[in-house]
Parts: structure tokens; C-alpha cells; sequence
């Protein structure tokens, strides 16, 4: 792990460190003064090259660095914090963020579980229909952009109300010929990632990877409990317990939303977020016939055959990081 910066260190003249506010991996999220405007606080994102890698790759690395983050700096949406600078400091990068008070959605579901409640549903559908918002803007940029980590961690309340969409680390932007590279490498959070993004960067994801981290979102803040993540339920049906049994609360549409997000292949899934969104929220709910069973592999090997060969894709790669982990 990257040593992390000391609260009171200057970069660039300008970001002085003020405490860590996230940590992964692969570097930190600092809360740092911006000292050329006055009383104004941003996120400073970092990311940690790794030292072994070649120098050719490195400097590849670092240039697809700059034009992804060129690209985030041009987004303007209410639900999305602004991206307003970025830079290079040796071997470590950083994207800096305005920074987003208040408290996430993973923070305010614990403390319900605490009190030994649930989220209302209606404050968890007011959300869920300004995150829609949210990806309805990223998806429809020209490329498409992917944000691949949708989890109630990355979702901040702000004092107002306001839902915003944090963290940027595993953007992802569809280039023609699906040539896609990420400011943060990585998958994801396993507990909300679909099978397809097991592959890593060469694996086919699309907007509808989304709409099942979406879904799975749902889900948790909604039972307090974590759904069964796609490794599990493909291997294990049974591991995937019905929202409604875990909180009766939640209304039959809301959770016949929610399983169909979370179809185990991108083909039974809502193509898009505003579809996804109608079903949710909309007056006509376009939701197929029951989405309760979950596919199993002898299913997918009865499927027409360009959908069962992306089932047992989707089943090799779960097959060799299941084989991995036994080494």
C-alpha cells in the first residue's frame, strides 16, 4: 500500500493536505484546502503506479491517464462531483474533486440497522431517481462512460438532499472496439460487480453492467443485507435470498425492479437506465414476467447458441479465478 501523504503537505503549490477520507489499495482519497481559492475544500484522488511496470507501459499509462481525465473534467451534472484539476507527482497520480459533504448511503443504512429498522422505501426511490439521472448523463456521452462502481459507499446525501455520484476510480469509457482503460484498474466491489466484469478489462461490459451494480445497491440499502454477489448465485442459485423475505416492507413492483436489474447475463437486464428507472418509478411498469429464478449453468447450456456460449464464457472465467484462489 502507498505511503500516504501528511496532513499539511502542498502539492503543486496549491492542494494542501488536510486529513484521509478514503483509502484503497492502490493510493487515497485526501480532503485537502485549495490555497489559491479562499475557503474552498476538494477531493484529492491518488493512484499509485505500479514500479514494475515497464517504463513503455507506464508512460502509456500516464497519457491515457490525462485524456480520460480531460474527459471527467468536461462533465457537468448536478449529481456528479466536478472534476476540476489534474496532475502527476513522480510515480503517483491525482484527480482532484470538488469535495461532497455529508453522509453516504452505506453510513445512513447501518445506522437504521443499528436502530433495528429499514431505509424507507420512499427516500431509497427519491435517491435511486437522481443516481438514474446521474447515469443517464454518463452513459450518454459520446463515448459512453461507464462508472462500474456503483455501491451506497459511493453515494453521499448532501445536506440539501442532493445525491451525488463519488468516486471515479473505475470509470470506464466505451471506445469503438470496446478498447477501454480505466483511470483506477481494477473490477469493482465483488458484492455489487456482474459476472461480466470478472474479466477484468478485456471483459464485454456494458451500460447494463451498471444498471445490475445499480440494482444490487438497491437491494442492500433496502435490507440491510448484502445480495449474494454473481460468483456465488452462479454457482449457487440458492444463495440468492428475495428482498421481500429479508423486508416485507419493500412493494412487490420495487422488488420485481430490482431482480430484474439484477439478471446473472446482460440480456435480462433492462437495456437501459430510463428503462430500468420506468420500472421503478414510472406509471407503466415494463418489467418482463416474474424475475425470481435465477439461470443456472445446465440453463445457459440450454439457451440459443450466441447466448449460451456467453454464459460458458462468463463460466470459464468464473472457473479459472475459482481454480486461482485454490493454488
Amino acid at each position: 500500500m502507498p505511503v500516504p501523504l501528511k496532513a499539511g503537505e502542498v502539492l503543486r503549490g496549491r492542494y494542501k493536505i488536510n486529513r484521509i477520507i478514503g483509502q484503497g489499495g492502490m493510493g487515497s482519497i485526501y480532503l485537502a484546502d485549495d490555497l489559491r481559492l479562499e475557503g474552498r475544500l476538494c477531493a484529492l484522488k491518488e493512484v499509485e503506479n505500479d514500479r514494475s511496470v515497464p517504463e513503455d507501459l507506464l508512460k502509456e499509462a500516464r497519457e491515457q491517464f490525462f485524456r480520460e481525465a480531460t474527459v471527467l473534467a468536461r462533465l457537468d451534472h448536478p449529481n456528479l462531483p466536478k472534476v476540476s484539476d489534474y496532475f502527476s507527482i513522480g510515480n503517483r497520480d491525482y484527480l482532484v474533486m470538488d469535495y461532497v459533504p455529508g453522509k453516504d448511503l452505506r453510513t445512513m443504512m447501518m445506522e437504521a440497522r443499528q436502530a433495528n429498522t429499514f431505509l424507507t422505501e420512499d427516500d431509497v426511490l427519491t435517491w435511486a431517481s437522481q443516481l438514474a439521472d446521474a447515469l443517464t448523463y454518463l452513459h450518454s456521452q459520446d463515448p459512453p462512460i461507464l462508472h462500474r462502481d456503483i455501491k451506497p459507499s459511493n453515494l453521499k446525501v448532501t445536506p440539501s438532499g442532493l445525491v451525488k455520484l463519488v468516486d471515479f476510480g473505475l470509470v470506464k469509457f466505451l471506445a469503438p472496439g470496446e478498447v477501454t482503460v480505466t483511470i483506477l484498474q481494477g473490477q469493482g466491489t465483488a458484492l455489487y460487480t456482474p459476472l461480466e466484469q470478472y474479466g477484468g478489462d478485456g471483459g464485454h461490459t456494458d451500460v447494463r453492467s451498471d444498471i445490475y451494480a445499480f440494482g444490487a445497491t438497491l437491494y442492500h440499502l433496502l435490507t440491510n443485507k448484502a445480495p449474494a454477489d454473481a460468483r456465488e448465485r452462479f454457482l449457487n442459485p440458492d444463495s440468492f435470498v428475495l428482498p421481500r423475505s429479508i423486508n416485507p416492507n419493500i412493494s412487490p413492483r420495487t422488488e420485481r425492479a430490482i431482480l430484474w436489474a439484477m439478471g446473472l447475463h446482460p440480456s435480462e437486464r433492462p437495456e437501459s437506465v430510463e428503462q430500468f428507472r420506468q420500472s421503478l418509478l414510472g406509471d407503466h411498469p415494463t418489467i418482463p414476467a416474474p424475475y425470481n429464478r435465477q439461470i443456472t449453468l445446465r440453463d445457459a447450456l440450454r439457451l440459443p447458441p450466441e447466448r449460451s456460449m456467453a454464459w460458458v464464457s462468463l463460466g470459464l472465467v468464473l472457473l479459472s479465478l475459482v481454480l486461482t484462489l485454490l493454488k
